[in-house]
């Protein structure tokens, strides 16, 4: 599987950004797709998932209530739609696939994206 991010860009506290991750292969579905994010100096940090049917989701608390993942599987794309994005928001965010039973980190995902950047002023 190969993923491809993009949508990141420079934006102000409070405005919205919708990150787009599009995945070759035709077993897309099979995959729980996951969003990360990484800014400088710090660890990859967990920000979303959604399960093969995109009936289940998850967010850490840090997103949860302004971060909203979303997939169509029709078209191998996952989507991260960002509200009320806050300067601690600023990272590089990546998308992954993992078809293991865990989701919550990154050594659980198999397959990376090359990031986007997201940078949020204040």
């Amino acid at each position: 599987v190969q993923l491809q991010a993009s949508g990141g860009g420079l934006v102000q506290a409070g405005d919205s950004l919708r990150l787009s991750c599009a995945a070759s292969g035709r077993t897309f579905s099979s995959y729980v797709m996951g969003w990360f994010r990484q800014a400088p100096g710090k660890e990859r940090e967990f920000v979303a998932a959604i399960e093969g049917t995109g009936a289940n989701t998850h967010y850490p608390d840090s997103v949860k209530g302004r971060f909203t993942i979303s997939r169509d599987n029709a078209k191998n794309t996952v989507a991260l739609q960002m509200n009320s994005l806050k300067p601690e928001d600023t990272a590089v965010y990546y998308c992954a696939a993992t078809a293991g039973l865990g989701y919550l980190t990154a050594a659980q995902y198999i397959y990376w994206g090359q990031g986007t950047q997201v940078t949020v002023s204040s």
